[in-house]
């Protein structure tokens, strides 16, 4: 008779080992600054979005010796002479940098450089890459966004879904923002494009091209962060759409979610956002958010608390698109941390890591598609597969393409070309749309010593 083996008690050992961690909101106190604000004042939007860091004075307002000059010296000079993007960091996000460095300047100071939510949310110009700070190929507006604008504010790309830019403004800035062109305040280096049209213009323009154009069913509302479209807008705005028969799909966009949660869990906006969902509800309509969070340091108590608001008063899901970047998370271990923080903590489903978009000065954030590819190999198998995120390389004139699907790759150089299956809102008389083949570029840091001799003699 066989005995029966006794189950084992320990798992063989991985490469990387699950530990449920318990949320945590950083003591905001531990900020000379901030050493008087009340909880009541730091879950209050308008107090988070008036005590916004816009400047180097005002960090230092905040931070004080806490940090070196030397920081200070790096974030004025990335300010002059290289940031695509105007600073402006709640307090939320900055709360969440150097959580644990005590109140050494020293350590401080060195916490926040290694920081991965300051590389992206506040970058220094010791950052970027010195040799290559910019691709050859980089471009202002990347994916070409404005140039297949249906109407002002609206990217007709792929066949079935529309970007519906409502405003160009947020509640936080992100160095890496793909919609540097329009998004934010002019920079030293950015002088920004402009909206022209009056908002409520630009809305009825959106709304009159959705009821003209049935194959349409789904609407993704950004900008810009829709948290920043006062709230009774947004709703009026909502309701339009749910009216438009065809339109199956609502999803908003917001990196406040993470950014400023406070301004999802304001009663205003709870209570409009379940009308919203019980209007879409009612008529079968996917009414969804999505948020951008790039580690899980960001993911805090007041970050799940809104996700999960929204879910109680009707939205379908909350999903994260984050962005692969060098520095802040470019390890198996760093993405799948983020993942479970989001999906076990927060309810929020890991969706999408896109490859860093190829805007200027974002060299020493991005990464070559083979290291996106290796990323996604690593993190296979670990989550349920429905919460398993897709790590996907956004083409110019193509869209997303999961990183496998590359169609040829030249290492050395670090040109992949790529194919599609649609024509763009541009191309519906171009014969050789769905037989090109279509270029995207690594980071020429990335390559070898040939490469990077091909890439500058080229230059």
């Amino acid at each position: 008779m066989t005995a029966i083996q006794e189950p084992a008690t320990e798992l063989p050992e991985q490469p990387y080992t699950y530990r449920r961690a318990e949320l945590v909101e950083p003591d905001w106190r531990r900020f000379p600054g901030w050493r008087d604000v009340t909880e009541a004042e730091w879950r209050d939007a308008q107090w988070q979005r008036v005590h916004c860091v816009r400047n180097v004075k005002q960090l230092r307002s905040v931070l004080g010796d806490l940090l070196d000059e030397r920081f200070y010296a790096d974030l004025l000079d990335d300010q002059r002479h290289a940031a695509t993007m105007s600073m402006l960091l709640p307090p939320q996000l900055l709360n969440t940098m150097a959580a644990h460095a005590g109140s050494d300047p020293g350590k401080v100071t060195d916490a926040f450089y290694a920081d991965p939510v300051r590389r992206y949310m506040l970058p220094v110009l010791s950052d970027r890459d010195p040799d290559w700070p910019s691709h050859p190929y980089s471009q202002r507006d990347s994916l070409h966004e404005a140039e297949m604008w249906a109407v002002e504010g609206l990217t007709h790309r792929y066949p079935t879904k529309v970007l519906a830019e409502l405003l160009s403004t947020c509640p936080q800035y992100c160095g890496h923002c793909t919609r540097m062109d329009l998004v934010g305040n002019s920079t030293e280096q950015v002088d920004k494009h402009k909206l022209s049209l009056k908002p409520v213009d630009r809305q009825d323009a959106i709304v009159d091209y959705l009821k003209r154009t049935p194959g349409v069913r789904d609407v993704v509302v950004s900008g810009g962060d829709v948290a920043n479209v006062p709230w009774h807008q947004l709703e009026a705005f909502l309701m339009r759409l749910l009216d438009i028969d065809t339109v199956r799909d609502i999803r908003l966009a917001t990196k406040a979610l993470a950014g400023l949660p406070q301004h999802w869990l304001q009663p205003k906006v709870v209570e409009g956002l379940a009308r919203v969902a019980g209007t879409a509800r009612r008529r079968g309509v996917n009414l969804a958010i999505h948020t951008h969070v790039n580690h899980a340091n960001s993911v805090t108590p007041l970050v799940a608390e809104a996700a999960r608001t929204a879910l109680d008063v009707g939205v379908r899901d909350v999903r994260n698109q984050g962005v692969l970047m060098r520095g802040v998370n470019d390890t198996p271990a760093q993405l799948l941390d983020l993942c479970f923080a989001l999906q076990d903590e927060a309810n929020i489903a890991p969706y999408y890591f896109y490859m860093c978009d190829m805007i200027p000065g974002a060299e020493h954030w991005r990464l070559a598609v083979w290291q996106a590819q290796e990323l996604q190999h690593a993190i296979m198998g670990y989550l349920p597969g429905y919460a398993t995120p897709r790590i996907v390389c956004d083409v110019p004139y193509v869209g997303k393409r999961w990183v496998h699907q590359v169609a040829e790759y030249d290492r050395e150089r670090g040109i992949s070309y790529w194919t599609k299956n649609y024509r763009t809102g541009i191309e519906h008389d171009d014969p050789e749309a769905l037989a090109r083949r279509y270029p995207y570029y690594d980071p020429i840091s990335t390559l070898p010593e040939a490469g990077k001799a091909w890439w500058r003699a080229a230059d």
